[in-house]
């Protein structure tokens, strides 16, 4: 779109989502009917911050001067959601917001967990922007290890790769394993750059692990990599699989990591029979 479309498209958001919102939703005691739903333009720019004048320049879609930081002030202002406020920014600055993370862990709605557990016979883990293993199935801790036993504040892939010594031993391919996980750590790490937990976390396991500084020097990046894994199995041997890394939309960063069971190989057949093992033990 040329840049007149692009403002009066700003022009109708901003006005469709200043509508929306009641007055008691952001804290305005409303004094009896109003002509027209929703906020006033002075209500949402004394929530923003900025002048009735200026506020009202941009809701009509006036080429004036925008920052980041008064943006971000306008789509709190409205309630924006984090796709609505990446739409926001492209309008008007033609350009992506800034990333924001929060520090909480994520959690797994209903429907990704029944996701999760349908991939009965393909190994899946769930992880967040940092790569914290926050969800598993049963074929996966048959496979890798029993998460659940291990510390949250350890349950992490990029340190288990590196501290578990029976996890190298799994994987036949263990530099290729390595490699994926971090390009897509690096990924985050370029993406999350205000966050300071990446730096502690690579000071400490380079502390904890030489190679690991080897691997991160090479720079890999990649948001979904896709590599094909052996493993060498304590009780059945040899499998082979296909690893897809999928993000899951939505405001949390959560990736599924599905590994796949080789075509024409056995794989599948073993996979069900650890499950099996697994559930005789339970």
């Amino acid at each position: 779109m040329n840049a007149k479309e692009r403002l009066q498209a700003l022009s109708g958001f901003l006005t469709a989502h200043r509508a929306r919102i009641q007055p008691s939703e952001a804290g305005i005691l409303s004094g009896g009917r109003r002509r027209t739903p929703g906020l006033r333009r002075e209500e949402v720019a004394a929530i923003a911050g900025v002048s009735t004048t200026w506020y009202t320049w941009l809701e009509q879609g006036r080429e004036i001067k925008m920052s980041v930081q008064v943006l971000d002030r306008i789509a709190l202002a409205l309630q924006l959601n984090e796709d609505e406020r990446q739409y926001l920014f492209m309008l008007a600055l033609e350009q992506p917001a800034p990333t924001t993370f929060e520090d909480k862990p994520p959690t797994i709605s209903p429907a990704l967990s029944r996701i999760l557990n349908e991939l009965h016979d393909c190994p899946t883990i769930i992880s967040d922007r940092r790569c914290n293993i926050v969800g598993w199935n049963q074929a996966a801790a048959a496979i890798f290890l029993d998460f659940a036993l291990i510390p949250p504040e350890q349950r992490n892939m990029i340190w288990l790769l590196f501290t578990r010594k029976e996890l190298k031993t799994l994987a036949v391919n263990w530099s290729d394993f390595v490699k994926g996980f971090l390009a897509m750590f690096r990924s985050y790490y370029g993406q999350y750059v205000a966050d300071n937990w990446y730096s502690e976390f690579i000071e400490k396991i380079s502390e904890q692990n030489k190679d690991f500084r080897t691997f991160w020097d090479q720079s890999d990046v990649s948001s979904a990599p896709e590599v094909f894994i052996e493993f060498r199995h304590a009780k059945v041997g040899k499998m082979l699989f296909d690893l897809t890394t999928l993000q899951v939309q939505g405001r949390t960063d959560l990736r599924c990591s599905v590994y796949t069971p080789a075509q024409d190989s056995d794989t599948d057949s073993k996979v069900r029979l650890l499950l099996s093992k697994l559930n005789d033990l339970d």
